[in-house]
C-alpha cells in the first residue's frame, strides 16, 4: 500500500489553469443541461403534455443515464487511441448532443409527419444520452489527470464550470425575450422564438467548449498512466485482454457491483434522496412559481379545461413571465453555487467534507420548503442590470429560497465524487464511476414514476407542496451524510 501511495505522488501535479481545460467543455454540456431542467416542462407543456404526466415524460433523462453511463465507462477504461482514453468519447457524445439540441425545439414543424410529442420525446432521449456519453468520460477524465491530493480542487473546478454554464444556460431565454427583443409567447403545438433560438446558441456553445478541451488536454499515454497509478503488468494485461461472451461478463458485473467499496454504497443512500428532491424541482418547479406566486388557477394546466376555453391574455403573460422568472431563478441558484463552490474546497479541507456535505444538503431542503411562504402579488420593478422587469415580490422572495439550493448543489457536484475517488481501484475508476450514476439515476426514474401520482392524486395538483416535498427529501439526504465512513486525504 505505500508503495503503490509513492507512485501516486509521482504523478505530476497540475497547475490550476490546466485542471480548468480538463474540465472546460463541461461549461458547454451544463449549458444543454440548464436550457433543458428550465424549457423541457415548459416544450412539452406546449406540445400537449399535462401537468400530472410531465414526470413521465422526464424519465428519458435518467433512464438514458442508467443505461448509457456504466456502458461508456467501461469503454472508456478500454479505449487508448490517438486522440486518447476518455476524449473520444467526450468529443463523439458532443456532436450528437449538439444536433440533437438544434432538432428538439422544432418538433412543431414535423407534425406532417410525426406527432410533435413523440418527436419530441425521441429526440429529447437521444440529446440526454449523448450528454451523457460527454458527461461520464469527464468524471473520469478528471481522476485520470488530476493527481490524487488534488481531486478535492479538480472536482470543484469542475463544479465551478458546470455552474458557469447553468447560468448562461438559464437566462439565455430571458436574455433573448428582453434585451434582444425575440418573442416569448407560443402558438398550440408551437415552440417559442425565444427558446428555439437559446437551443441553437447552446448548442453551438457545447461543441466549442468541448473542442477547447479536446484541444487542450494531452491523456497520458497507457504506460505512464498505469506507472502513475501503480497498476501492474498482469492488471494491464487483464484490461487488454478481448471480451469474454456476454453472460460472463453480466455476472462479472454483477460481482463488480457486489464487490464495490462500502463507501459507494453509503453514499447511493445519500445520492436518492438529493436526486429524487432535484427531479422534482426541475420538472414542476414552473407550475410550482405560476401557481403560488403568479396566481394563476390550476384549471390553466388542464389541457382538456383548455381545449374548451380560450386563454385570457393576462393567463398567457403570467405563465409567460413566470416561466422567463423561472430561468432567473435557476440561474441565481447556479450564481450562490459557483461562490459556494470556490470556498468550498477550504471549507470541507477545514471542517471535513462529511459535515460541509451534510450542512450543504440541509440548506437545500430549508430552500425548498420557504418557497411556500413567498405568495405576495405586489407588482415590483426589479434592476437586473441587463434589463428591467416587473414581477410580483413574491417572486423576488423566491431568489432567497434559491441560496440554499445553490449550496445544496453546489456540494451535491463535488463531494460525493471527491470522497469516492480515492476508495476506488485505478483500474476501475471508469466502470465504477459508471455504476455510481445507477445512484444519480434510479431515485430519479422513482421520482418520475411516483412524483406525478402524488401530484394529482395526493395533492390536486398543487405544485408548491410537491416542491415542499422535495424540501423533505433533501433533508433525509443531509441525515444520511452521516453515517457514510469517508477516511479523509490530507
Amino acid at each position: 500500500m505505500r508503495l503503490q501511495q509513492d507512485i501516486y505522488m509521482n504523478q505530476p501535479k497540475l497547475s490550476f489553469w490546466q485542471v480548468w481545460n480538463v474540465s472546460f467543455g463541461f461549461l458547454g454540456v451544463q449549458i444543454g443541461f440548464a436550457l433543458q431542467n428550465g424549457n423541457v416542462s415548459r416544450i412539452l407543456s406546449d406540445l400537449g403534455a399535462d401537468l400530472s404526466s410531465l414526470s413521465l415524460f422526464w424519465l428519458a433523462a435518467p433512464i438514458m443515464g442508467l443505461l448509457v453511463q456504466p456502458i461508456v465507462g467501461a469503454l472508456s477504461d478500454k479505449t487508448w487511441n490517438g486522440m486518447g482514453r476518455r476524449l473520444p468519447f467526450i468529443f463523439g457524445g458532443a456532436i450528437v448532443a449538439a444536433l440533437a439540441m438544434a432538432l428538439l425545439p422544432n418538433a412543431g414543424l414535423l407534425v406532417a409527419f410525426i406527432p410533435p410529442m413523440l418527436f419530441g420525446l425521441i429526440i429529447f432521449a437521444i440529446k440526454d444520452a449523448a450528454f451523457n456519453v460527454t458527461f461520464q468520460p469527464f468524471r473520469s477524465l478528471v481522476s485520470d489527470m488530476v493527481p490524487k491530493e488534488q481531486h478535492n480542487m479538480g472536482y470543484s473546478v469542475q463544479t465551478l464550470l458546470i455552474n458557469i454554464g447553468a447560468v448562461v444556460g438559464s437566462i439565455l431565454p430571458f436574455v433573448l425575450t428582453n434585451v434582444i427583443g425575440l418573442e416569448n409567447a407560443s402558438k398550440a403545438g408551437e415552440i417559442a422564438p425565444s427558446v428555439v433560438w437559446s437551443f441553437y446558441i447552446g448548442a453551438t456553445i457545447l461543441l466549442g467548449s468541448v473542442l477547447w478541451t479536446v484541444f487542450r488536454t494531452k491523456e497520458y499515454p497507457p504506460e505512464q498512466y498505469n506507472e502513475f497509478k501503480g497498476l501492474s503488468p498482469e492488471v494491464t494485461k487483464a484490461i487488454d485482454e478481448p471480451k469474454e461472451p456476454l453472460l460472463t461478463r453480466l455476472a462479472g458485473f454483477w460481482q463488480l457491483l457486489k464487490d464495490s467499496p462500502q463507501i459507494m454504497k453509503q453514499l447511493a443512500v445519500v445520492q436518492f434522496f438529493s436526486w429524487f428532491s432535484l427531479f422534482i424541482m426541475w420538472t414542476y418547479l414552473p407550475a410550482a412559481l405560476t401557481q403560488n406566486t403568479w396566481g394563476v388557477a390550476i384549471d390553466w394546466f388542464d389541457p382538456s379545461y383548455l381545449a374548451a376555453n380560450s386563454v385570457p391574455d393576462a393567463i398567457s403573460k403570467a405563465k409567460g413571465a413566470a416561466g422567463d422568472w423561472v430561468g432567473i431563478l435557476y440561474a441565481a441558484q447556479a450564481l450562490f453555487s459557483v461562490a459556494f463552490a470556490v470556498v468550498l474546497t477550504k471549507l470541507a479541507n477545514t471542517f471535513g467534507r462529511k459535515v460541509v456535505y451534510s450542512l450543504s444538503l440541509l440548506a437545500g431542503g430549508l430552500g425548498y420548503i420557504s418557497m411556500i411562504i413567498f405568495t405576495d402579488p405586489t407588482i415590483t420593478t426589479v434592476n437586473l442590470y441587463i434589463t428591467e422587469v416587473t414581477v410580483p415580490q413574491g417572486a423576488v422572495g423566491i431568489v432567497l429560497s434559491m441560496i440554499g439550493v445553490g449550496i445544496a448543489w453546489a456540494a451535491i457536484l463535488a463531494m460525493p465524487y471527491a470522497i469516492l475517488a480515492g476508495a476506488l481501484p485505478a483500474d476501475k475508476t471508469g466502470v465504477y464511476m459508471g455504476i455510481f450514476n445507477f445512484t444519480i439515476a434510479a431515485p430519479q426514474i422513482i421520482s418520475g414514476l411516483v412524483s406525478g401520482w402524488i401530484l394529482g392524486s395526493v395533492f390536486g395538483n398543487e405544485a408548491i407542496y410537491i416542491i415542499m416535498l422535495a424540501g423533505v427529501s433533501m433533508i433525509l439526504g443531509a441525515v444520511s451524510v452521516l453515517f457514510v465512513k469517508d477516511k479523509e486525504v490530507a
